[in-house]
């Protein structure tokens, strides 16, 4: 395979998955830092920025999870999930779950102006930071990276 060969590149069959998976994960954990910085200090340009990374992480990890039912399809010829694929699936839906729960709850926030952020919004997203960590640390496995 010719890394310039742009053809054999796009239309590998689980290579969209590999490179698309990462945006999620590091905007959602950037944007949870922000969120506890903003938090600590009151910065309204830190909550800004949690906010907008959240929501990038919210729309990247619907495609991310698209090319992973696709790359189970067409890899494993859809093959009966087990073992770690199969956690790695499961865990992949529920990190996808907690990203978009995280960004729903800053955006109900700011839609009214008068309300403060819920207390419970950070345990919640330090949750979803050890499941997409976790999450991340299976799909290394499976990719053979590690």
């Amino acid at each position: 395979m010719n890394a310039f060969d742009l053809k054999s590149v796009l239309l590998a069959k689980h290579a969209q998955h590999v490179v698309l998976v990462h945006f999620p994960i590091a905007l959602f954990l950037i944007g949870v830092a922000f969120d506890f910085i903003a938090q600590r200090t009151h910065s309204a340009t830190l909550a800004a920025a949690a906010y907008y990374n959240l929501l990038v992480a919210a729309m990247s990890a619907l495609p991310v999870v698209a090319t992973g039912i696709m790359a189970w399809r067409w890899q494993l010829e859809g093959a009966r999930l087990q073992g770690s694929l199969l956690l790695h699936f499961i865990l992949g839906i529920v990190s996808s779950v907690f990203i978009c729960t995280s960004w729903w709850i800053h955006y109900r926030t700011r839609r009214r102006a008068d309300h403060p952020l819920p207390g419970y919004r950070m345990p919640l997203e330090l949750a979803g930071v050890f499941v997409v960590a976790l999450t991340g640390h299976l799909g290394g496995f499976l990719s053979g990276v590690n």
